[in-house]
């Protein structure tokens, strides 16, 4: 897996029909499809914000992103 920017994330993400989201009554980011109760979608900006907050980072490997601590 290699680290990669939030603007890949970006691209990775739309050509899944991914979302950056936040699980409800916590700052847990991750991505979703959406649908599910318990994760709302938010904004890039502020799935940003919350990677550099939080001091995490995304990693990569053949499409499948990931979410770890730097």
């Amino acid at each position: 897996m290699e680290e990669i920017s939030v603007k890949r994330a970006k691209e990775i993400a739309e050509e899944k029909r991914l979302h950056p989201g936040i699980i409800k009554g916590t700052e847990v980011v991750q991505f979703t499809k959406g649908g599910n109760p318990r994760v709302n979608i938010i904004s890039w900006d502020r799935f940003e914000d919350l990677l550099k907050k939080r001091k995490l980072k995304i990693m990569e490997s053949n499409g499948y992103m990931k979410i770890f601590a730097k």
